[in-house]
């Protein structure tokens, strides 16, 4: 249908060269042979239809399937003479839209099986594409490093990557390397000056952060983008199944994309866009596409802003609000004098190995870091300092690349007892973590903010900035990356290299602040508890949602300055507190008799009930509680997900360390559940009973209330009333 639409031609017709990169075991090969006009088939299946494949044994299986499909619709056997045994993305010796004859790796290293097949690849190599048709394989990153089968590099494309989408982005992380990106990269130089690419992949291009380069750069290289956007993102909308609602029953989010490119109307590309909804099940998303044709999808006509943002545009004022923090941007878009309120920012630390450097028991993190430790130096001794294949190394510890970097250094790794501390590891719930580079991916700045690693002489505000919904939490100690979404961390203080604690709010920062407000007694903790505030205020994020979910915060000044950071400071002394928390009175129940044989940490909203196993349920939940939520779940239910008792990953904790059981933990989990329960309904209370009645809105914007937060407000102003007392 695009072809016809945009070149007056079909797939059938003469000079059509139509190319799958991935075919896999030959799927969209066979099809094609079912759709083509039976006298035209022979011709394009001799001439102009090519796959390639790189994996031996579907390679084996999809010559199969496409000489059976030819032979049952024609009648006859005819060796296929078009599929490649070759890595599509190192093949790089042909001429491409990039710009003329790549010829860097070329064909002729590609390794083919043999002379026969290396003569396909440059006959293919030769031909001019006009169609790009597939489904991409997909490996973000290997599952395990003790696999020892890292995503390999592809320097030539990767390259090309660096030099468009990379460069393009205004994002703090473009993580652009993926299987996806790498053959929609290699599609758009291959593909023909007119042509379609047509691919399968995730669907996050189209309105994550990082991939502004990218969608700026595909409507300079395209005429026409059409995108199907079949949605189910697991992991941006936790109350659908990737089972029940994904088309391919997975955890990320699928889109079927059509790239035009009419050479004659670059620069003027048309972007057009469906979407079928998150809630709409698997089967009935399949039944759609069974049935539907391009030309009868509701299009809708998408025109990029300012930003390459093609979905989820904002028209805010948010970039003239005060800036926070300074991104670090791999962009000529951002000024290294942007003046912000605080100096410096922090990524949460990030192990890697979650298993061996957390745990709830500081004496078994101890035992676990120290047995870790002794299995390294015992492969320090035999190939510390030498040359060596990581897979000769043992599975038995979680190795990854800086680890391995470390023993080719032969550098040495001994226990250090004062690194063992204290760490907020989800919001309230708290860890010991053993702080220490040697066995982390990266501390980033938080020996800055936490040099000794101990609560105490420091503050934090985390917020989230994984493009969900935005949310902030406040610690006093180290902080895992997830402890609030991909965490950023707003710290008071820092500490400078000789241990100086200095404070963290900039004089700019600091003079934006006394100026407006005419006031020289405003302190940089006024400002810390300001900000707070403002990060938690309902109509802020309601009115910035969508700025929210792809850049840093920034704030404006709110009329009365010294009543906001009184509240932010109230929010920070609960969320700082929540362990000393005076417990919420909840009502224990006990089944007499019943011993308790497996947990179950469960919230049953619906009756404000927690059910912890088989013989005690917690009664009298208020629904404030509930309501407090940091992105998806109540404060409540981060406390029950890390309390349960899950097969830990690394398969060496589960044989030998894995000692945590529920009912050690018990007595604890209780009234830890209690002191929780306390700080959300205060915390509810605050954020939507008094900084939302007093949050500077304009009355033209309105102010949406959730119907049960509403609900509740009725219900008090009624009680009220009828008290005497409103």
């Amino acid at each position: 249908h695009l072809l016809q639409k945009h070149f007056g031609r079909t797939l059938a017709d003469d000079n059509v060269q139509i190319l799958d990169p991935a075919t896999g075991t030959g799927t969209f090969i066979t099809s094609l042979i079912n759709h083509l006009p039976l006298d035209r088939l022979e011709h394009k299946y001799r001439h102009e239809i090519h796959a390639n494949e790189v994996a031996i044994l579907p390679y084996y299986i999809a010559n199969l399937n496409i000489e059976y499909t030819y032979r049952e619709r024609t009648g006859r056997y005819l060796e296929f003479p078009n599929l490649c045994f070759v890595d599509t993305l190192d093949n790089m010796d042909w001429q491409g839209a990039s710009g003329g004859a790549v010829q860097r790796q070329g064909a002729f290293n590609l390794g083919g099986v043999s002379e026969e097949n290396w003569i396909r690849v440059q006959e293919q190599n030769e031909k001019s594409i006009s169609v790009i048709i597939g489904n991409p394989p997909y490996n973000d990153s290997q599952a395990n490093w003790n696999e020892f089968n890292p995503n390999r590099a592809y320097p030539e494309v990767d390259h090309r990557i660096r030099e468009t989408y990379v460069k393009e982005s205004t994002a703090h992380k473009t993580h652009q390397y993926d299987m996806y990106k790498r053959f929609i990269r290699w599609a758009s130089d291959r593909l023909d000056d007119d042509g379609v690419v047509g691919l399968i992949t995730n669907r996050r291009y189209l309105d994550a952060r990082q991939d502004d380069g990218f969608r700026k750069v595909a409507t300079q290289e395209f005429s026409d983008i059409y995108v199907l956007d079949l949605g189910s993102d697991v992991r941006r909308n936790p109350k659908i199944s990737g089972t029940t609602h994904n088309v391919f029953g997975i955890q990320t989010g699928v889109a079927i994309a059509f790239f035009v490119r009419d050479k004659a109307k670059l620069g003027q590309c048309h972007i057009h866009y469906a979407l079928r909804e998150d809630a709409e099940l698997a089967k009935d998303k399949l039944a759609f596409l069974h049935q539907a044709a391009v030309d009868t999808i509701d299009w809708a006509e998408v025109t990029p802003d300012k930003r390459n943002e093609w979905l989820n545009q904002s028209s805010s004022d948010f970039s003239k609000l005060v800036p926070l923090l300074r991104e670090k941007l791999s962009t000529r878009n951002v000024s290294p004098e942007t003046q912000t309120v605080f100096e410096l920012y922090s990524t949460g630390m990030t192990s890697h190995r979650d298993d061996w450097v957390f745990d709830f028991d500081k004496d078994l993190l101890g035992i676990k870091v120290r047995a870790f430790i002794n299995s390294y130096e015992e492969s320090r001794a035999k190939f510390g300092g030498t040359e060596f294949q990581a897979s000769m190394l043992g599975t038995d510890i979680k190795w990854s690349s800086d680890l391995v970097s470390q023993l080719r250094a032969d550098k040495p790794n001994t226990f250090d007892r004062d690194s063992v501390v204290p760490t907020v590891y989800r919001p309230f719930v708290s860890k010991y973590v053993y702080f220490h580079n040697n066995l982390n991916w990266s501390l980033y700045q938080m020996p800055r903010i936490f040099p000794s690693g101990e609560p105490g002489g420091n503050k934090v505000i985390g917020f989230c900035v994984n493009g969900k919904e935005f949310y902030a939490l406040a610690a006093d100690r180290v902080v895992d990356l997830h402890f609030t979404g991909d965490t950023q961390c707003l710290p008071l203080y820092r500490y400078t290299a000789d241990g100086e604690r200095v404070s963290n709010i900039t004089e700019w920062g600091r003079r934006q602040f006394r100026e407006h407000y005419g006031d020289d007694a405003i302190t940089d903790e006024d400002i810390f508890a300001y900000v707070y505030a403002m990060l938690h205020d309902p109509a802020y994020r309601q009115r910035y949602e969508i700025d929210l979910r792809r850049e840093f915060p920034r704030v404006y000044f709110q009329e009365d300055f010294a009543w906001w950071a009184r509240k932010g400071q109230e929010l920070l002394d609960l969320h700082l507190g929540f362990e000393s928390a005076e417990p919420w009175p909840l009502e224990r129940r006990d089944q007499d008799g019943v011993t308790p044989t497996r947990a179950i940490l469960r919230a049953d909203k619906e009756h404000n009930l927690i059910i912890l196993d088989d013989r005690t349920t917690l009664a009298g939940v208020p629904d404030e509680a509930w309501w407090y939520e940091l992105g998806s779940r109540s404060a409540l239910e981060w406390v029950l997900d890390q309390y349960k008792e899950k097969k830990p990953r690394d398969p060496t904790i589960r044989e030998r360390f894995n000692t945590y059981r529920f009912a050690d933990h018990k007595e604890r989990v209780i009234d830890l559940l209690g002191r929780v329960c306390a700080v959300s309904v205060k915390t509810f209370r605050i954020v939507e009973y008094e900084l939302d009645m007093r949050t500077d809105v304009d009355p033209d914007e309105g102010l949406e209330l959730r119907p049960e937060i509403l609900a509740k407000l009725l219900q008090d102003e009624l009680e009220a009333r009828a008290e005497g007392r409103f």
